[in-house]
């Protein structure tokens, strides 16, 4: 089965959704938007550094991504306004990532499918590596997940009931990283960010409690997944942004429901 490309590309699909639903939430709910972008773009600066080292692009873009959200981590509120702040580190991080590709002599890279992703491309190896991160991320959220809620909801509520919020915001950066380096492949730096928002964006309004949100959004991630796959063989168009695309109507589609509800 794992021999037909288009079987490939769907289960790498899916697997990211999972890695990215659950993270998407809390990236909603702290208003962490520019902060998945910032990490995202430092990816490609991974793939530079994995690329001239000759090892693993999985390694090398969740090593810079991590330490790309430990930086912005380490320098809020040091006198920088976060927006400012995540918007040099952003743009910089993916400017030098793109300098240092250019220095790579004797190397052959496609460019536009780390930026954009080149799922139609994955293989075997890859697949190992999205469903081992996955399966990671969905681990790691589900092992802190009261305690990622109550630091979310009120710091001073969550050291009152002895959790420290910088341990589980160091959580959510480790799964970050992660969810980064295995959504490279299939998405792209520059459409990370969209998968990780616009799922649970788009599940939001059509959920009453946290978990819910969170499978919905897993729910609408993969059927992104599959159909922008299915639309994009139909139409001859990118896979990576037609899946976001699609990912984009169904969110306009929850708009459209949420606004019906208040209505009636």
């Amino acid at each position: 089965m794992l021999d037909d490309f288009m079987v490939r590309a769907a289960l790498a699909g899916i697997g990211v959704a999972l890695a990215a639903a659950p993270l998407g939430c809390f990236v909603v709910w702290r208003r962490m938007a520019y902060f998945g972008d910032a990490t995202a773009h430092a990816a490609i600066l991974g793939v530079a550094l994995s690329l001239a080292f000759s090892m693993s692009i999985f390694i090398g873009t969740m090593a810079v991504a991590l330490l790309m959200a430990l930086t912005v981590s380490l320098l809020s509120g040091r006198g920088y306004a976060m927006d400012t702040l995540l918007g040099v580190l952003a743009h910089s991080a993916l400017a030098f990532g793109l300098v240092a590709v250019s220095f790579l002599s004797g190397v052959r890279i496609d460019l536009m499918a780390y930026l954009f992703g080149d799922i139609l491309a994955v293989s075997r190896g890859d697949l190992a590596v999205i469903w081992g991160g996955a399966g990671l991320v969905v681990a790691l959220i589900s092992w802190r997940w009261s305690a990622l809620l109550t630091a979310t909801l009120n710091e001073d509520l969550a050291h009152a009931s002895g959790i420290d919020p910088r341990r589980e915001q160091l959580v959510l950066t480790v799964a970050l990283a992660i969810t980064v380096a295995v959504a490279i492949k299939v998405v792209g730096v520059l459409l990370i960010a969209a998968m990780l928002i616009i799922p649970a964006a788009a599940a939001r309004p059509l959920s009453r409690t946290p978990e819910g949100m969170a499978i919905a959004a897993g729910l609408i991630g993969m059927l992104s997944a599959i159909v922008g796959l299915r639309a994009a063989f139909v139409f001859d168009t990118p896979a990576g942004p037609t899946i976001v695309c699609i990912a984009a109507i169904t969110f306009l589609g929850s708009g459209v429901i949420k606004s019906f509800r208040a209505s009636g």
